[in-house]
């Protein structure tokens, strides 16, 4: 009969000073040389290669690695974090897909934040077809797959099997907006997981590396889940079929309650981005909405809002983009809540 040893790895010996070096350290105690410098020597070649060919994506991915493998108190790990700030901010501005970028800033200044949104969704055909790889490429991971349909096997229970594959059709879409964001941030990340009657997530395994790139990971979802009610809408109102209608009312309001500026919710990752006064502007465009619609959940999001402006740690820098996304989706959600289903249009069972 064998056992096996409940000790963890052994110790890496130093070839330049021979000390033994615990495996979790990234660096020998006695002479300071690092622990994985082959590996840090590839990584490095290969993000300079990919900076060469101008794919600041795979750039960054390397670029990340390297840190992971270095000690944060040296100045290579600043040089290559200043880096990766550098080619996070490139990434931003390259066009998402291969068709014509739209310029945010110059568009809200003629049409408003609520026009910009409305322009995009002209697109909604295009982003689908665009984003169709990513979708499908999803659905091939078996943990998202097998969770997915747990969810809907619950839901069914309540709702009917129709409602329910909307319903996990909406937020799988919700969800791979931050598996998109994530990939074009070089950022590693699990598939989605569902968790039946509370949702699903995404779980990093490498953090952003400041408060914009967690907004634009956070918003991400959001944005691709107005997309995917924005779809449901139209199909609702080609066929007057009811549980299309109320499929998109639901991810409206799912949505819009992923905006609360609260714990880990994607509105938190939001507001984290924005300075007091813009989380006080971002409030009032709440409570305008709050007024036009009367949603009740805009009234948490009201009281949350105003808690994270007036109590919460707010960016010191403005960040446009952050504020346009948030205050947009607000609106348009807020406005999408108001969706009525005739019941004579057809159930949801």
């Amino acid at each position: 009969m064998t056992q096996s040893s409940a000790q963890g790895p052994a110790p890496l010996i130093c070839p330049e000073c021979s000390t033994q070096v615990a495996s979790a350290l990234l660096a020998c105690p006695s002479c300071h040389r690092l622990v994985h410098a082959a590996e840090l020597e590839g990584l490095a070649g290969q993000a300079q290669r990919a900076e060469q060919a101008r794919d600041s994506t795979a750039a960054l991915a390397a670029w990340r690695q390297v840190l992971d493998l270095l000690p944060a108190d040296t100045a290579q790990y600043q040089t290559v974090a200043i880096r990766v700030a550098e080619l996070s901010r490139a990434v931003e501005k390259e066009p998402v897909t291969a068709g014509k970028r739209v310029g945010w800033t110059k568009a809200a200044t003629g049409l408003g934040v609520i026009g910009v949104l409305l322009f995009k969704f002209k697109f909604v055909l295009i982003f689908a077809a665009t984003k169709a790889k990513l979708l499908l490429l999803g659905l091939t991971k078996a943990s998202t797959l097998f969770s997915m349909l747990l969810s809907a096997g619950l839901y069914w229970t309540v709702w009917g099997w129709k409602f329910a594959l909307g319903v996990v059709l909406s937020i799988y879409v919700h969800e791979m907006g931050h598996v998109q964001a994530l990939q074009r941030l070089g950022i590693k990340a699990t598939a989605p997981m569902f968790i039946p009657g509370i949702g699903a997530v995404v779980r990093m395994k490498q953090y952003p590396s400041d408060r914009r790139e967690d907004a634009r990971i956070g918003l991400a979802g959001p944005i691709w889940g107005v997309a995917a009610t924005v779809v449901a809408y139209a199909i609702f109102l080609a066929t007057r079929v009811g549980v299309w209608g109320a499929i998109a009312h639901f991810g409206a309001w799912v949505n819009l309650f992923n905006l609360l500026p609260v714990w880990q919710l994607d509105g938190a990752r939001g507001f984290r981005a924005l300075t007091r006064g813009q989380r006080w502007i971002a409030v009032a465009v709440i409570g305008v909405m709050w007024l036009i619609t009367a949603e009740g959940l805009l009234a948490l999001l009201f009281v949350a809002g105003a808690l994270a402006a007036w109590f919460g740690d707010a960016a010191e820098q403005p960040d446009s983009t952050a504020w346009l996304q948030y205050a947009g989706l607000v609106a348009i959600l807020s406005l999408m809540t108001e969706i009525s289903v005739p019941t004579s249009a057809g159930g949801v069972g």
